[in-house]
Formats: structure tokens, sequence, C-alpha cells
């Protein structure tokens, strides 16, 4: 009997020691996903060191996109952006409203606007993460995404190689249309048309930043500070400088673009109004600055 019963001992004590490893192996797992430590605006907050499933509730699925981050929710202006439709054609369109439907997406970082609502559920579902708009500048936001996604150092390598890319092409426009040419960026809604400023999107941050061309002195008087401007359709002509970006919203009243009054700014008539998609000129992103550096190479140089 003694027989049986050591080798019994021994075969219960080896299952003991195979179960406790498996649980410890199970515990590991569970408890030492890698984070880092992102400081936001409002305070430290614990993220992901590589997060796989992002939620952006605004502005910068671009810069998501172009650090190669999975986007599983993302804004309803972003979904209709066709620049990253091939990005986002996995990702559902949320809110900050839409609670429910974010939990369902399992996201393990949620990024988006300080001013969204809800903001406190957000947090109890993943890491959360908001910035003020116009807090950093165009470049600066690039790299505090990539600080909040681990990836810091490709995106500063990006803003800087995008800095100095921009600035040659300036270079290069300056010398062809003139130091002294004035550039005007539009967006028609409704019956109005919408001026912008130097930090509102629509290219403007390398046509007047990066590139340093020159804004007319209307727009400025009344665009610069806020950011955007609303004029009546009619007066445009006084805001209107040598050179017109139209971000062209072609599912608002277009009608104007037939109208006398249009036709006879001398932007127009010179053939230099360049009209762009408003659905891909929206936003200073990475991915949208990319692609209005390479609008205004083709438009103002002819080179695409």
């Amino acid at each position: 009997m003694k027989k049986l019963i050591f080798p019994m001992l021994i075969l219960l004590t080896l299952l003991l020691a195979a179960c406790s490893s498996s649980n410890a192996d199970t515990g590991s797992e569970e408890t030492t996903e890698e984070t880092i430590t992102y400081e936001s605006e409002s305070g430290p907050v614990e993220v992901p060191a590589n997060p796989e499933r992002v939620v952006v509730l605004s502005s910068y699925a671009g810069d998501l996109i172009k650090l190669g981050v999975n986007i599983v929710g993302v804004d309803s202006w972003s979904a209709m952006n066709p620049n990253f439709e091939e990005h986002l054609d996995q990702a559902e369109v949320v809110s900050n409203q839409d609670l429910e439907k974010i939990i369902e997406l399992e996201p393990d970082l949620i990024i988006g606007l300080n001013n969204i609502e809800n903001a406190d559920k957000l947090q109890e579902i993943a890491p959360t993460v908001l910035f003020t708009y116009g807090k950093n500048d165009y470049l600066e936001q690039h790299i505090e995404i990539g600080k909040v996604v681990n990836k810091e150092e490709e995106a500063r390598e990006w803003a800087e190689d995008f800095e100095a890319r921009a600035q040659a092409l300036g270079e290069e426009i300056k010398a062809k249309i003139g130091e002294d040419a004035t550039v005007t960026v539009i967006e028609n809604f409704e019956k109005q048309f919408y001026l912008f400023g130097d930090n509102w999107g629509r290219g403007t941050e390398i046509l007047y930043q990066a590139m340093d061309l020159k804004m007319p002195e209307a727009v400025a008087e009344t665009a610069l500070e806020p950011g955007y401007f609303a004029i009546s359709q009619e007066v445009l002509g006084d805001y209107a400088g040598d050179y017109v970006i139209l971000s062209l919203t072609e599912d608002q009243d277009t009608s104007f673009l037939e109208a006398d009054w249009y036709n006879n700014i001398d932007a127009v008539e010179k053939g230099n109004v360049f009209r762009a998609n408003a659905k891909a000129f929206y936003f200073n992103d990475a991915l949208s600055l990319e692609y209005q550096l390479d609008f205004f190479e083709e438009k103002f140089l002819g080179n695409k």
C-alpha cells in the first residue's frame, strides 16, 4: 500500500506545481501589459505602450493613420474625408454621445478634443487623452499624438522633414508668383463664405506659416485673430487676394460659380482660383498636410 501512495503523492505534487505555474503565467499576461505615462493637459494619463484599438473623436485621425495606428472608431467628419477612406473602411463612426457603441468597440485608447461632453464617462471606458485645439501648433500637435501612442521619434522626424519640404516649396512658389503676391483661403457654406487665418486647416498653416505667403490685409484684420470670419458672398471681391484657394463644399449651394459678381473678381478672371474638395481639405493633421502640400505644388507650379 505504501508503495502505491508514494508515487501518487509525487504525481499530485507535480500536478499542483503545473497548475501554479499556469496560473502564474496567466496572471503575468494580465498584469504586465506595457504602459507609458503621457503628460496631458489635465495631468498624467497611463496609456498602452502599443495601442491597438483607438477611438478618435475629433481632428486627429490623419495623424494616427500616418503613424500606422489602428483606428476602430472615428468621428463623422473624418469618416467623410476621401483621403482617409481606405484607412477607415473597418472603423465605426461614433461620437462622444455613443457610449454603448464605444464600449462595444473595446478601445484601449480614446483621443479627442477637450470640449466634448461625457469626457468623464469616456475615461471609464479606456484611457482618454483630450487636446485643446490650437494650443499646439500644427506640427507640435502631430508630435504630441506621437507621444500618446509611443511613436514620438517617428512623429518628430516627419514634422522636421515636412517643415523643410514646405519651406522649400514656398520659396519656389514665391519665386514664381512674386514675394508680395497675396493668397486668400475661403470656403463656401450655405449663402456665405468663410475666410481663414493662419491656423484653421484648409492649408492655411502651410501657406502662411511654413511658406510665409502673404495674406490680404482685409483678411488679416478680420480672420487672423479669431481663426475664421464669415462674409456674405457678394463682398468676396473685397477680400480676394491675387490668388484664392477655394475649399469647395460641393453639397452646398455652388451657384455663385456662375454669377457675374464672382467671375468679375480679378483672381477669377486671371485663372488664379484653385478649387479643392472641402472634405479632403478641412484638417491640419499629418495626412491632410501631405495632401495639401501636393495640391499647392500642382496648382501653383504645375509639377504634379
